[in-house]
């Protein structure tokens, strides 16, 4: 392995590294200094060390070989961030990695006073940490200048374009100058990443530290594991989950904030010292509960995936998904939170007997290995409790050696019978900790698969997007041919009459109809995604003036609901919810009858 000095990293930093205790590069940190000097895309996971990577590619940039850095009034390097927990994060790193240079540096995030932003930026700067929002804030003010600019780093990048800062981070990047360098770090690159480093980079170098050709997988330092449970089991299993594992900090994730404050309160009526964290909460409430956490004052943290995005909790040992993430980059995104900087870590994934189709697909998508096992048992867990007491009982009565702790063990040993002494003892240690919950009984053997129907709608990838060009084009934009003013209907999406007869549908309603030029086979792909659902769960849908109606398995509806109700970034005018109650039970008792294909219309 070879060290900072063999790498040429610049020597300030070297000597701050070696400070800190850091000896050895990590493989990021590697492949980007022996990199050519060229503009960078780098698959980089979460915890791999890549806020040092680019701090030493900035310091080579901004120093040279001078030891105090060129000071001025206008920022030479730009890193931006997608939440303000990372700027914040990458803010504090960078600070003590630049120290020896004398480098100001200056962190603007939303939810601060504007107005001390301006005047902090009139006293100089030369390297900038901020979040999309506000620096574009910055610069609409005439405060954040980025003529000078030498480089830009965008941190996460698959992050911020999921969030929807797409057109922030060209507004940025367009006013950048045209001779800079971008460094573009991401831990999946899909087609949207690629799109925007073949824009606003050039001739880039992409840098994957585990080799060339690799492919996206989750990491290596975590292991997989998948508990299959009950319908209506969720909560019991992540209890049995958390208590199995006994890990001194874990995160919880669930898909909506409301779901947030429901496992926080389960969790809290069960005696776990739990903190939530969702967007809706302020920042001064997220603040106290990362403090919580980091200070060991609780042990859990229940969050949503875009509340808990760029999180810095040292030692994290597991992580638990309660509701499974909407894709495989937030698979890889979730799962990163564990198993940092060469520590081992845990990720468990939760599904109900209704998710497993939908699980299974999405550990293919994101290349995971993991086969379904059983949450634990409440027999197991207090066979769990009862090793670990015995094994700490023994480890601390090796190191005993408190005379006044001894006394009392010679008086309680001379005064009763030794045997109940010691199980009146082990009993009171094992009071106060959360009971393991009874669950239900499944079987664990795939279900043999009905023979699908096909769709005369377009075909829709994993993430939910249409295949064809109309998945760009957004409600109202009259990138499609234009819809007529009367409903029309689309056939059943693929799942089996028999079985949608069985169960019944729920009626859902959508804001967007013929005046926005709305067609069956482009709402499809908008409903599976926005729901987390695959077309075998969508039913008729047709298409009003001012809105649309559509069907979903009774089965499947309760989650897509709740899927349906976040809102989206790509399209945060578009809602969906339940129709009205009358029709949504008359449609839910009805017999499964086909429907007259549509055929094309004419020009």
């Amino acid at each position: 392995m070879s060290s900072f000095e063999e790498l040429s990293a610049h020597p300030a930093l070297a000597r701050a590294l070696a400070t800190r205790g850091y000896d050895t590069p990590t493989a990021v940190q590697e492949a980007v200094l022996v990199a050519e000097e060229r503009d960078l895309l780098v698959s980089s996971q979460t915890g791999s060390g890549k806020t040092v990577a680019f701090g030493l590619l900035l310091a080579r940039l901004l120093l040279g070989s001078e030891e105090r850095i060129k000071r001025g009034m206008r920022p030479r390097a730009l890193v931006v961030a997608p939440t303000r927990e990372l700027a914040v994060q990458v803010h504090k790193e960078l600070s003590w990695l630049f120290q020896p240079t004398g480098a100001r540096l200056l962190a603007f995030t939303g939810g601060t006073d504007l107005r001390q932003d301006l005047r902090a930026l009139k006293g100089g700067v030369e390297l900038v940490v901020g979040t999309p929002g506000r620096l574009v804030d910055l610069v609409e003010r005439k405060g954040l200048d980025l003529e000078g600019l030498e480089a830009v780093v965008l941190d996460e990048a698959d992050e911020m374009l999921d969030l929807g800062f797409r057109e922030a981070l060209q507004a940025l990047l367009d006013k950048a100058p045209a001779e800079r360098r971008t460094l573009l770090f991401s831990a999946t690159l899909p087609s949207e990443i690629r799109a925007l480093a073949q824009k606003y980079q050039k001739h880039a170098l992409h840098i994957d530290p585990r080799g060339a050709g690799a492919r996206p997988s989750a990491h290596e330092d975590i292991r997989h594991v998948c508990h299959l449970v009950a319908n209506g089991d969720r909560v019991a299993a992540v209890v049995n989950v958390l208590r199995q594992a006994d890990e001194e900090r874990a995160i919880v994730f669930c898909a909506r904030r409301e779901g947030v404050a429901e496992m926080h309160r389960q969790l809290a009526r069960r005696g776990f010292s739990a903190v939530a964290m969702s967007g809706d909460r302020a920042q001064a409430e997220r603040t106290r509960a990362l403090d919580a956490v980091r200070a060991g004052s609780a042990q859990v943290l229940v969050a949503t995936n875009v509340a808990a995005r760029g999180l810095d909790l040292p030692d994290v040992g597991l992580v638990v998904h309660a509701d499974l993430p909407e894709n495989p980059e937030a698979l890889t995104h979730r799962s990163g939170r564990t198993g940092r900087a060469g520590k081992k870590g845990v990720n468990v994934l939760i599904a109900e007997m209704g998710e497993r189709r939908r699980a299974e697909r999405l550990f293919q998508l994101a290349h995971v290995v993991c086969a379904w096992t059983a949450a634990p048992s409440a027999s197991s867990i207090a066979a769990a409790d009862l090793e670990r007491v015995f094994t700490q009982v023994l480890t601390d009565a090796q190191a005993a050696d408190d005379q006044a702790s001894l006394g009392l063990a010679d008086r309680l040993l001379t005064s009763g019978e030794p045997r109940a002494i010691v199980a009146a003892l082990l009993k009171r240690a094992l009071t106060g900790r959360p009971a393991g919950e009874v669950l239900k009984p499944i079987d664990l053997k795939p279900k043999p698969r009905h023979p699908a129907t096909h769709a005369t709608t377009r075909s829709v990838s994993h993430s939910g997007s249409q295949s064809t060009s109309h998945a760009a084009a957004r409600p109202g934009s009259h990138a499609r041919p234009h819809a007529p003013a009367h409903a029309h209907v689309t056939a059943p999406a693929g799942k089996p009459r028999e079985a949608m007869a069985k169960s019944g549908v729920v009626l859902f309603e959508i804001n967007l109809g013929a005046k926005d030029n709305a067609e069956p086979g482009w709402l499809l792909p908008l409903v599976c995604r926005r729901g987390s659902i695959t077309r075998k769960e969508v039913g008729a849908i047709r298409v009003g003036r001012d809105s649309s109606t559509f069907e979903i398995a009774a089965d499947a509806a309760d989650e897509f609901g709740a899927n349906a109700a976040e809102r989206d970034p790509r399209a945060p005018n578009v809602r969906i919810e339940r129709a009205a109650a009358g029709d949504g039970a008359k449609l839910a008792t009805r017999s499964w009858k086909p429907l007259a294909k549509k055929h094309p219309r004419r020009p």
